[in-house]
Order: C-alpha cells, then sequence, then structure tokens
C-alpha cells in the first residue's frame, strides 16, 4: 500500500505579508538598547543632577513670556531683554497696562520682535478674560494662547508645574536624529519616541540634559566628542572619538549672570 502523500500547508502572499510586518509590542525607533539607554541617562544624570533651563523668569507667567520671546533668539539675548522688562510687568495685568508699544521698546533687540510684543499683549488679554489672569496647567490651554506653540507649553508645564514632557527644540531634534536615538523627520515625531525611549526615572530631567548636551558638547557645526560622556556608546556616523570624556558632576549652572 503506498504511503498516503501529506498536504502540504502552503502561505499566501498576504499571510507573508501579515508576518513580514509583525513587530514587537511597544517597539519603537532607535539605535540603543534599553540598557544602554538607562547608563547615557545614568551618566547626563552624574553630571548634571539637577539641570536647568538659561531663561529668566520669576513665576509661570514670565516663564511663558520668556519661552515665547526666545523662538529664533538665543536665551541669553532674551535674558537681556527681559531683565528690565520683568521688573515692571510681571504679571499679565502690568504687561497690559505697560501697552503694546512700550512692550516692543523693551525687547527691541530680539528678532521679530513687532510679532512677538503683539503676541504676548494678546496672550495676557486671554490669561486675564479667561483665566483669571492665572496661566493654565494644561498643553490643550497652553497652545490656546496666541504665540504658545506645543514647545513652549511643553516648556511651561515642566518648569513651571513639574510635569515630565519633552520640549523638542533644535537641540534636541539634532541630537536625536544625530546619535539616532529617536530619529524623526518632525519635532512631533521625534517628541512622541523620547518620550517611549527615555527611561521613564530619568524623564523629568531628560529635555535639559538633552538641550545642554546639544548646547555645549555635541555642537551643530561641530561636535566636541573628545569631550563627551557617552562617547563610548554614541551610534552617530558623525562619531570622531571613541573614548569617553570623565564623569564627573559639572560645577552648578549660574543662570542670569550680571551684563555689563
Amino acid at each position: 500500500m503506498a504511503n498516503p502523500k501529506l498536504k502540504s500547508v502552503t502561505k499566501t502572499p498576504q499571510d507573508a505579508n501579515v508576518i513580514a510586518r509583525r513587530k514587537p509590542a511597544g517597539a519603537v525607533r532607535t539605535a540603543y538598547s534599553l540598557a544602554e539607554r538607562e547608563e547615557i541617562f545614568r551618566r547626563f544624570s552624574v553630571q548634571r543632577p539637577e539641570p536647568r533651563g538659561e531663561l529668566e523668569h520669576t513665576n509661570p507667567f514670565t516663564l511663558v513670556v520668556a519661552v515665547a520671546l526666545s523662538a529664533q533668539a538665543t536665551d541669553v539675548g532674551v535674558n537681556k531683554a527681559t531683565r528690565a522688562l520683568f521688573k515692571v510687568a510681571d504679571t499679565p495685568e502690568k504687561m497690559l497696562d505697560l501697552g503694546e508699544e512700550r512692550l516692543r521698546d523693551y525687547i527691541r533687540t530680539i528678532g521679530l520682535y513687532r510679532n512677538k510684543a503683539k503676541n504676548v499683549i494678546a496672550l495676557s488679554q486671554m490669561l486675564v478674560d479667561q483665566f483669571g489672569g492665572k496661566v493654565p496647567e494644561t498643553r490643550d490651554e497652553l497652545v490656546r494662547l496666541p504665540g504658545v506653540g506645543r514647545k513652549t507649553a511643553n516648556v511651561v508645564l515642566s518648569m513651571a508645574f513639574g510635569q515630565a514632557t519633552m520640549a523638542v527644540d533644535t537641540h534636541i531634534f539634532r541630537i536625536a536624529n544625530r546619535i539616532r536615538l529617536a530619529p524623526g523627520k518632525t519635532p512631533d515625531e521625534v517628541e512622541a519616541r523620547l518620550m517611549k525611549v527615555i527611561p521613564s526615572h530619568y524623564l523629568y530631567h531628560a529635555h535639559h540634559w538633552l538641550i545642554l548636551h546639544g548646547r555645549y558638547t555635541c555642537k551643530a557645526r561641530r561636535p566636541e566628542c573628545e569631550r563627551c560622556i557617552i562617547a563610548d556608546l554614541c551610534k552617530s556616523p558623525e562619531k570622531s572619538w571613541d573614548v569617553p570624556a570623565p564623569l564627573i558632576e559639572l560645577p552648578p549652572q549660574v543662570i542670569g549672570e550680571a551684563v555689563e
């Protein structure tokens, strides 16, 4: 008696495509393992245990104004302009009393100062009319304010209200793509990926660590790899150095030094 033939099981092209597209649950694009990401942010935490933003402010309102003014401008330039401004207008009500014309005189050295002055007066009016003069504590409400986008809202939520957010500025966008930590084509895409790949217990300070790393070490024109504490872990194609800099705590940041 002839042996019966076993019925072969074939996968249709459609089945094969489904299998090919299957990815581990929660997977996100990054060039680093979880252990490597833990080590990267552990080192940042040793280097700067309490990182701080470098925009001078005295309360949530002056923070909103300072961040809104910092678009396409440097923190140093904004601080020079707002030192005198915030002495006379540190609340929405005082800003409205100051008026747009006088506000322009204070911020004239900042790029796009005319449009920014208009937005600051408009957001001050909205805060008074709709929020009782208080800065709201949710992103949806913050982005309703004139001149306040998602990045500004995230900075305010983090620095004023202690929420773990990721404000993607030019430094963070560059770093996330350059070292392949969370590559993305848009700031929103990079933000979403960073929120997933950064270990949760480091997330609160991660925004400032990455900004300061980009500002002082992984610079736009030429990354100073020889001064980088994660040089051995970095997977950037631009990397020029493999030996990490000594891991030591930096001196405390000095915010708002006197201007001569």
